[in-house]
């Protein structure tokens, strides 16, 4: 009988670290040095740091409802325009990464508010949840952004990965209030997203280790992995969204994007890329990209005049 209890402790107690281990992975995911993004992006001639510089922008921090601030740069060339986008980063990236995609909208006279997701950039935060709390900073950046240009503003939400879900998430769960989302290599569900990481890292069944990552998480950050799921609120999204994915992706299946265009309603629109692994859609698909965001806006304007 001893021994019995002795290798039950061994193995609640091997289970509780392994649990705590995961957890530590999910909220504290490494992430990629801010000198490493910019000096990426410039070599392969996706950042032009003397254009950046050039146009007329301001930094500002958004309070977040969860105490800490959120760097945001403002960046207006089109003082008349009506037009907007916000950019929402990937994990383990930050706002710089999102120049990119606010280039293609600057060339169609659209102003844009970049931002640091929490943990990530110059923005506060201790935790990363993909969208959970994320959600809600979205949301305080739009806000602010309807406060300073008014409600008469024409906006759209352009997220990658993380940002897509995120974005995701605001507009089925707090009732976004941009007019259009795009929404470039989501996953449908992480918990599905984590299983098939597990799995694909242990060579074990990754729903045996789940129940334990998100056991800790509850306790040590407050939300359930399960929650962070935009299979289930994309439905309740009126506004258009387009949803856009490589088709070579393996580390967020094309397949999840896929689920969340078949279960969105209303106006959609999806492009699955021919080229590219995880978001590289725009960088090795650039015109077909851009081709399909114009055909996307187009149609916006049947509704409302740009």
């Amino acid at each position: 009988m001893k021994k019995w209890f002795s290798l039950a402790g061994t193995a609640a107690l091997a289970a509780g670290g392994l649990g705590f281990y995961m957890s530590e992975r999910v909220m504290h995911i490494r992430k990629k040095d801010d000198s490493h993004v910019i000096s990426r992006e410039v070599a392969a001639k996706r950042l032009d740091l003397k254009a950046y510089e050039s146009l007329p922008k301001e930094e500002v921090l958004i309070p977040s409802p969860f105490g800490y601030k959120l760097k945001s740069v403002f960046v207006k060339p089109f003082p008349e325009s009506k037009k907007w986008m916000i950019f929402c980063h990937g994990v383990t990236e930050n706002k710089m990464n999102s120049v990119k995609y606010m280039n293609l909208f600057l060339k169609r006279g659209f102003n844009a508010v970049l931002y640091d997701h929490r943990r990530h950039g110059e923005s506060g935060g201790s935790t990363t949840s993909y969208g959970y709390y994320e959600k809600h900073d979205l949301k305080a950046v739009a806000d602010e952004l309807l406060r300073r240009e008014g409600d008469g503003i024409f906006f759209g939400i352009h997220g990658e990965s993380m940002g897509a879900a995120t974005l995701l998430l605001y507009a089925g769960e707090l009732c976004g209030r941009a007019d259009f989302y795009i929404a470039d290599c989501p996953f449908s569900s992480f918990r599905a997203q984590l299983i098939r990481e597990f799995t694909r890292e242990t060579r074990l069944p990754g729903k045996w280790f789940f129940p334990l990552a998100d056991f800790f998480v509850r306790i040590r950050d407050g939300y359930s992995l399960r929650r962070v799921s935009p299979i289930d609120v994309v439905g309740r999204i009126k506004q258009p969204v387009l949803f856009i994915h490589s088709a070579k992706d393996d580390y967020i299946l094309p397949g999840m994007t896929k689920a969340l265009y078949e279960k969105k309603k209303g106006p959609k629109q999806l492009f699955i890329a021919e080229n590219g692994a995880h978001a590289q859609s725009l960088n090795l698909n650039r015109e077909q990209y851009e081709q399909v965001i114009d055909e996307f806006l187009e149609k916006m304007a049947a509704s409302r005049k740009l």
